[in-house]
C-alpha cells in the first residue's frame, strides 16, 4: 500500500528522536534505528515540522511516518460518513452507560448506531435500550463469539468508515474526530483510540493496579502499530477501521486475539495503522482477583494461534545473537565470562561507531546505543522468566541457589522501577506482587494455549544473526532518504 500523502498533509518530530548538530542523522522510531538524510530532507526535519508540498516532501514524510520518527498533524478534520457498531451479550446498563456517552457527544450524536445482541439472554431488554437510543439491532439467537458479532455489524453497515466500540468502554467526548482524521493519509487502514481505565466506585487493589498497568492502555505516546514494535497491536475495546481495508472483517475462528489477528493482517497488506491517545475511550476494569487474573490468562492463550497464523511475529523476545550471549555470559558471574561478554560489547560498539563516521561523537554515540541494546536484552531475558517461559524460570531457581537470587532481585527491582515510573498509587510490595501474578497469570494461558494448538511457536524467541550479521542489518538502517 504505497498511496501517496495529499499535499498540505501536516508531519511532526516524535518527541522522542535524537538529531545529529548537523540534522544529517536521526535517531528514533520504534523499533529504534539511525537514519541518515539527505541534506535536503536534514533542512525538513530539522524544523521539527513540515508539510507535504512536493513528491520529495511526501516520500520523506511516508518513509519517516513509517518508522515512527515523525507522526502525522492532518489538517482540520472534515466530515466523514461513519457508523459505530457495538457487540453485547447481556449487560444491558453497561450497553445503555456507552449509547448515552455517544448521545451526549456533539460530534457522535448523529453517527448511525448498530447493536449486535449476540445471544443475550433477555433480548427485549437489550432491544429497549438500543430503541431509547436510537440504534438499531441485529440479533443472534445463541452466541458466535464477538468477532462474529462484529462481522455482523460491520456488514449490516455501507458507511465508508466503521467504528467498534465494546459494550464495557465509555467513550470520551471528542474522541471520534482525531481517529477519523488519521484517514486523511490514505494509505491508513485502520485508527484506535487510547483505552484508560474507568474511575472506580469501590476502590480495590486489582482497581487501583489496573488504573495504570492495563494490558488495554498502551501509554501516553502516539506511535504507529507494527508488529514486534512499541505498539504492536491495539484492543478491539475500540477501534475505527477503513471499510476497503478489511472487506473479510475479522477472523471468525478465533474466539482470543481476533484483533492482534486484524492488526498484523492489515500490516502484512501494506496498511499502514495508527494509535492515537489523545482520543481517548474509559474501559470498565475487572477488580476482583480471579476473574482479572483467568482474564489475564485468557489473553495468553490466543498466543499460539496467532503465532500458528503469523510465524516469527509473536515471539517472546526479539533480541540479536550477540547480545544475549554476552548477557548470557554477565550473569553468570565468572570473570572470564564477564570479560568476554565486555570483549562482546566492545566489538560491537566498535563496529557500530565505524559506520556513522559523521555522528556528533561517533563513540559516545556508539558506546550509548550498544549499551541500550545489552539492557534491552537483559530486560527481555528477565520478562521471558517471569512471564511466557516461567515454568523454565521456575525450575532453574529450584535447581540453583544463583539463579534463585538472581530472578527474585532483578524481577523485584523491575517491579520496583515499573511502579515508579507508573506511578501508582499502590504501596510498591503491592504492586510488585500483583504484576507478577499478571506475568503468571499471562504465562500460563501461553503455555495452555500452546498445548492446546499443538504447538511451541509462541514460546521461541526470535533470535537474529551474529555479530557481523547485526552490523550490517545497522548499516541497513542507516537509509538515505533523498
Amino acid at each position: 500500500m504505497n498511496a501517496a500523502l495529499p499535499r498540505g498533509f501536516g508531519v511532526e518530530l516524535d518527541r522522542s528522536a535524537r538529531l545529529s548538530r548537523n540534522g544529517r542523522l536521526v535517531f528514533g522510531g520504534s523499533p529504534g534505528r539511525l537514519l541518515r538524510l539527505h541534506p535536503r530532507a536534514a533542512e525538513l526535519v530539522k524544523a521539527g515540522s513540515f508539510t507535504v508540498r512536493d513528491p520529495a516532501s511526501a516520500a520523506l514524510a511516508r518513509a519517516l511516518l513509517d518508522v515512527g520518527v515523525v507522526h502525522p498533524r492532518p489538517a482540520p478534520d472534515e466530515e466523514r460518513s461513519v457508523a459505530i457498531v457495538v457487540p453485547v451479550r447481556d449487560r444491558q446498563d453497561m450497553l445503555a452507560r456507552l449509547l448515552h456517552a455517544v448521545r451526549s457527544d456533539p460530534r457522535t450524536a448523529g453517527v448511525p448506531v448498530v447493536v449486535v445482541d449476540d445471544g443475550s439472554c433477555d433480548a427485549g431488554a437489550t432491544r429497549a435500550v438500543a430503541a431509547e437510543h436510537g440504534a438499531e439491532v441485529i440479533r443472534h439467537d445463541r452466541s458466535r463469539g464477538p468477532a462474529s458479532a462484529r462481522n455482523a455489524g460491520f456488514h449490516a453497515t455501507t458507511q465508508e468508515f466503521v467504528a467498534f466500540c465494546d459494550s464495557d468502554v465509555v467513550p470520551k467526548h471528542g474522541w471520534l474526530p482525531p481517529l477519523l482524521a488519521q484517514f486523511d493519509d490514505p494509505g491508513v487502514g485502520l485508527a484506535a483510540p487510547r483505552v484508560v481505565a474507568l474511575p472506580q466506585q469501590r476502590p480495590t487493589r486489582i482497581g487501583s493496579f489496573e488504573q495504570t498497568c492495563s494490558a488495554l492502555d498502551l501509554g501516553p505516546d502516539e506511535a504507529p502499530i507494527i508488529p514486534m514494535s512499541k505498539v504492536a497491536y491495539v484492543p478491539s475495546a475500540a477501534i475505527v477501521l477503513r471499510r476497503a481495508s478489511a472487506p473479510e472483517g475479522f477472523d471468525e475462528q478465533l474466539q482470543v486475539a481476533e484483533d492482534v489477528d486484524l492488526c498484523m493482517r492489515l500490516h502484512e497488506k501494506g496498511w499502514r495503522l495508527r494509535y492515537v491517545p489523545t482520543a481517548q475511550v474509559a474501559h470498565d476494569h475487572r477488580t476482583a482477583l480471579l476473574s482479572w487474573a483467568a482474564r489475564r490468562a485468557f489473553y495468553g492463550s490466543g498466543a499460539a494461534a496467532l503465532a500458528a497464523r503469523h510465524p516469527g511475529q509473536v515471539p517472546p523476545m526479539h533480541v540479536t545473537a550477540w547480545s544475549l550471549l554476552a548477557v548470557c555470559l554477565a550473569l553468570t558471574g565468572k570473570p572470564a565470562a564477564v570479560a568476554s561478554a565486555t570483549g562482546l560489547a566492545a566489538i560491537a560498539g566498535t563496529r557500530l561507531a565505524r559506520r556513522m563516521p559523521d555522528a556528533d561523537s561517533p563513540v559516545r554515540a556508539a558506546g550509548l546505543l550498544t549499551l541500550a541494546g545489552l539492557y534491552s536484552t537483559a530486560l527481555q531475558l528477565l520478562r521471558a522468566g517471569v512471564r511466557h517461559h516461567w515454568p523454565i524460570g521456575l525450575a532453574l531457581v529450584m535447581k540453583s541457589r544463583r539463579a534463585r537470587w538472581l530472578l527474585l532481585g532483578m524481577s523485584t527491582m523491575d517491579g520496583l522501577v515499573e511502579w515508579k515510573k507508573k506511578g501508582s498509587e499502590l504501596d510498591p510490595v503491592t504492586f510488585v506482587v500483583l504484576r507478577r501474578i499478571d506475568d503468571l497469570a499471562y504465562g500460563a494461558g501461553v503455555w495452555w494455549g500452546s498445548v492446546e494448538h499443538r504447538t511451541m511457536a509462541a514460546l521461541v524467541p526470535k533470535i537474529t544473526g551474529g555479530l557481523r550479521e547485526v552490523c550490517r542489518a545497522v548499516a541497513a538502517g542507516t537509509r538515505v532518504l533523498r
